[in-house]
């Protein structure tokens, strides 16, 4: 009895020590910043605003191989919302990559999701799709992308968003895709995406006058009506998506754009380390990074957050949530492309298979798994409140789009 009471005693003051730990790490304490100390820091780490004019959006996208026109532009437009560019007929490129109030395609989308054809554990999925059809996310909003007749992602990948992706240096999860053009052919002759071949889709708007005049004015070549043009035609669109929101306006200098709160966000967002690989104008997509770099509490989950009673969650072996669909990222390494930040508050669910809907849950899954720290709810909720200053819409470049001899 006396060796039981013995145990019972030992084993109730591990647990309270064990639960106690966050209470007895002190918080890092950081130097505040002054308004144009953020902002200069900011910029320093490469969080650069997003160009407002054509002019300047040329500076940075214009690409002599494949250089920006009003024409081109407005060719990729009409390409990327046009279901001919699937085999049959029912999914462009804004299905899945959602920058429209474009109802007819969603209908496909929520058609997909409920179909009796989809397994229960999509129908279960976290598909936030549901609930946000308004929103421009730039992706479908669901944990694995639905294409040709309701085919699923073989690996139960997430959409990427379109928006801003044109400033990223890598495309898809692995990384291994290089260019726009590349990602655009990839998209439309997948067998699960839009599954159409080069020569069938080549037939297809050559039956159309309206594409062949259109290419004929753009491309001014023999056979101008071409798959690699196609895909020149919709990256030069893409270039376009660019969205401005108001930590744009912050970086060029209005100390009001931002909240305190989300200032405080920032702060923590670059001295946590978050900006070492969510850099750049797109706030991320610039390196390939190995996800988790630590298997933070590996049996048990213990987070500083507990509520009552506590909340222990076994976790998996490899990811802090269930990795459906088996990917482990380029070659199995666990490497997986930076995913970009901006309007990552509308592109829920999160991470490569949308295991995770809430933002909060994602902002405390990296701070734990990718920079080592337990994030108090305070320090979440700042970061959170930042990460909704990069909420933007799309800026209109086509007011200004006009051609120089440079351009042409």
């Amino acid at each position: 009895m006396k060796s039981f009471l013995q145990v019972i005693i030992v084993a109730f003051i591990f647990i309270s020590f064990l639960l106690s730990l966050p209470n007895l790490t002190k918080e890092r304490n950081f130097k505040t910043y002054k308004d144009e100390q953020l902002r200069a820091t900011a910029q320093s780490k490469g969080l650069k605003p997003i160009p407002n004019t054509y002019e300047e959006l040329l500076k940075i996208a214009n690409d002599e191989n494949n250089p920006l026109n009003h024409e081109k532009i407005a060719l990729g437009k009409e390409l990327f919302f046009d279901t001919k560019l699937s085999l049959d007929d029912t999914i462009s490129c804004s299905t899945c990559h959602m920058i429209s109030k474009n109802q007819n395609e969603k209908k496909v989308i929520l058609n997909a999701i409920t179909s009796k054809k989809q397994p229960n554990d999509m129908k279960n999925a976290n598909n936030c799709v549901v609930c946000h059809l308004s929103d421009e996310s730039g992706t479908d909003r669901l944990s694995t992308a639905i294409g040709y007749k309701g085919a699923t992602n073989p690996y139960h990948l997430n959409t990427m968003t379109i928006l801003n992706s044109s400033l990223a240096k890598q495309f898809t999860w692995s990384g291994e895709v290089k260019t726009l053009e590349e990602q655009i052919s990839n998209s439309i002759q997948a067998p699960h995406k839009m599954n159409i071949k080069e020569d069938e889709l080549i037939k297809k708007l050559l039956e159309d006058e309206k594409y062949i005049n259109s290419f004929n004015t753009v491309f001014k070549e023999e056979n101008s009506l071409s798959f690699i043009n196609i895909q020149k035609a919709i990256a030069v669109y893409i270039k376009t998506l660019l969205t401005r929101s108001s930590f744009d306006e912050f970086l060029e200098g209005d100390n009001s754009a931002i909240s305190a709160t989300a200032k405080r966000g920032l702060v923590n967002f670059m001295n946590f380390g978050c900006s070492g690989c969510h850099t750049g104008m797109s706030v991320g997509g610039q390196s390939v990074q190995r996800f988790p770099l630590r298997h933070f509490a590996g049996i048990h989950d213990l987070r500083p957050n507990l509520g009552s009673p506590p909340d222990f969650e076994i976790i998996d072996d490899t990811f802090p949530f269930e990795n459906k669909g088996g990917y482990k990222g380029r070659a199995n390494t666990q490497f997986f492309r930076v995913p970009i930040l901006r309007n990552v508050t509308k592109t829920s669910p999160y991470f490569h298979n949308g295991s995770v809907d809430k933002i909060r849950e994602a902002v405390e899954i990296m701070g734990r798994h990718q920079v080592g720290l337990n994030l108090s709810n305070q320090q979440i909720d700042e970061i959170v409140e930042f990460l909704k200053t990069l909420e933007g819409n799309i800026v209109d470049y086509t007011h200004e789009a006009k051609d120089t001899k440079a351009n042409k």
